[in-house]
């Protein structure tokens, strides 16, 4: 008889994920399989790391399951004294499975972000799965059921995990791709086939859940962690298009699993009349917030007497928002750009937000507040550099997509390309995600071939057509800056422009760095300008 050893942690400050509901799903179908006699499962509750050594130790287990949360390559989260989730090391928990090398056979890591656990202790386990990237309840739950009927009907590990794949497909849930399996036999990773795939429109943001959102590790797993901490700031930074608002999101809604009430507001939605006065800018993203966050409008309670706008905006979240929620509440700003075009409010307004910053690291009603901050150009505006929430917390700039990150999404709208083909698209849109996902759509919903895509693209009629317009509008109102890209787009080498005119190519998307010097992002940009401005 083989021992399934299930071990699930939920930390308190966490989002509870009804691990009793998947151990008790599990069992009932080990007892429907006609090889319910080999099987005998085992569960370990409120697991903490000396617990996982000694359930180890004590049962000595074939198979082993953890149901809980992952962080990537920071690691596993099990739980405390206390109750609170409690990191372990990856390095910490492969030494540990290499104790067992001789006897476990195989380790099922139903955790986010799990796969680089997986990889490790895959060194000393034959056979071990885990998640690549974030997955649903629904879609993790299905595929430890599907697994297990597997074995229940005498299948091997690999047969059980494509049952578990297709578990998830079978519940019309776009997540079968996120389990791995590493095994001596094989590696496995379901590619999808044409018939499969339900091809996604590349506009805004990359929903939830999607197939089509590409990780750029480690910056996902390192955001996951911050978002714990108390007072947490991130800024993100990166051109139009390169999936800003898409990590923000992932961010929320991981912070939404750890039981933390979440906001979001895009600065682009602020009318006019907001940004004429700091005063009515203030009370306009008090109560968006207070809106988002499904609470009351209280403003009237608080927007009264002597004290300076800010100072009552500060007391509205500390005695209102902050006070009225018991859980960590994670804020997400985009489009902050937005501020930028109205220095007197940018001033006070990011100066707020440092304070704000400063005050969690003694105040812990203060602690409760987790900021994530996104934005595209570089901060011109004058700001002391003692106000600034630009030059604290965890910066993230998002690069362009590598060669694997591409060939990745290649075979993720189940195009069949050699190497060769994906240097070519990337020669042509570099790794610029929102423009490698119009090519592939295109192709994949055979709308073109590559041959004619590639002849296309940089011309009005291409796909790509409102982008590059956009651009060149842009460019037209700023003298220098067209100078700057024409030096730019008819060298054959990167050259050396005035610093603010390359940054602000730089935050447009336009170029990309060689040290100090510059050159075209990709060759789309280099022949489109090149032709509409007549270089």
């Amino acid at each position: 008889m083989k021992k399934i050893l299930i071990l699930s942690a939920h930390p308190t400050d966490g989002k509870p994920l009804r691990l009793d509901k998947e151990v008790r799903e599990i069992q009932a179908g080990l007892e429907r399989g006609k090889s319910r006699d080999k099987f005998e499962i085992i569960s370990q509750w409120a697991v903490r790391p000396e617990d996982l050594r000694r359930a180890l130790l004590d049962y000595e287990p074939e198979i082993v399951h953890f149901s809980g949360h992952g962080t990537g390559n920071q690691g596993l989260v099990l739980e405390n004294e206390a109750g609170e989730g409690q990191l372990v090391s990856t390095a910490a928990l492969t030494r540990l499975f290499g104790l067992f090398k001789d006897k476990i056979e195989c380790v099922l890591l139903n955790a986010c972000y799990s796969e680089v656990q997986a990889e490790a202790i895959f060194q000393h386990i034959g056979c071990v799965v885990g998640m690549s990237q974030a997955i649903g309840d629904e879609a993790a739950r299905e595929f430890a059921v599907g697994f297990y009927d597997a074995l229940g009907a005498d299948r091997s590990y690999q047969d059980a995990y494509e049952f578990g794949c297709n578990a998830i497909d079978l519940k019309n849930i776009p997540e079968s791709f996120i389990p791995v399996l590493k095994s001596r036999k094989n590696s496995v990773k379901p590619t999808p086939t044409a018939s499969d795939v339900i091809l996604e429109n590349p506009e805004g943001q990359v929903p939830l859940g999607s197939a089509f959102y590409i990780e750029r590790s480690p910056i996902e797993s390192d955001c996951y962690t911050e978002i714990l901490n108390p007072g947490a700031l991130i800024r993100i930074k990166a051109p139009r298009q390169m999936g800003k608002s898409s990590l923000m999101s992932r961010v929320l809604d991981y912070g939404s699993q750890q039981g933390y009430q979440t906001a979001y507001l895009n600065f682009q939605s602020a009318d006019a009349e907001f940004l004429d006065s700091l005063d009515m800018f203030l009370q306009w993203f008090c109560a968006s917030i207070t809106d988002n966050l499904g609470l009351t409008d209280k403003l009237e309670d608080f927007w009264r007497g002597v004290l300076g706008s800010k100072n009552k905006c500060s007391n509205y979240f500390q005695r209102y928002l902050l006070k009225e929620i018991d859980t960590p509440i994670t804020l997400g700003l985009d489009e902050v750009d937005e501020i930028f075009k109205h220095p007197t409010i940018a001033t006070d307004f990011f100066g707020l937000l440092r304070a704000w910053h400063e005050r969690a690291k003694n105040d812990a009603i203060w602690q409760k507040l987790r900021l994530v901050i996104v934005h595209s150009k570089e901060v011109y505006i004058p700001l002391n550099i003692n106000q600034s929430p630009f030059n604290v917390g965890l910066p993230v700039e998002l690069p362009e997509l590598n060669q694997a990150q591409v060939q990745d999404l290649v075979q993720r709208h189940a195009l069949n390309w050699t190497n060769s083909q994906v240097e070519e698209l990337i020669g042509l849109v570099g790794g610029h995600p929102y423009l490698v996902r119009v090519a592939l759509y295109q192709i994949g919903r055979g709308r073109m071939t590559w041959k004619e895509l590639e002849q296309i693209a940089p011309t009005e009629a291409g796909p790509y057509s409102d982008h590059l317009r956009r651009h060149l509008l842009n460019l037209q109102k700023d003298d220098q800056l067209l100078a700057a890209l024409k030096q730019v787009v008819t060298a054959d080498v990167a050259v050396d422009v005035e610093t603010t005119e390359a940054f602000k190519l730089r935050s447009m998307g336009l170029v990309k760095f060689q040290g100090n010097k510059i050159m075209p992002l990709c060759s789309l940009y280099r022949k489109y300008f090149c032709d509409r401005l007549k270089l």
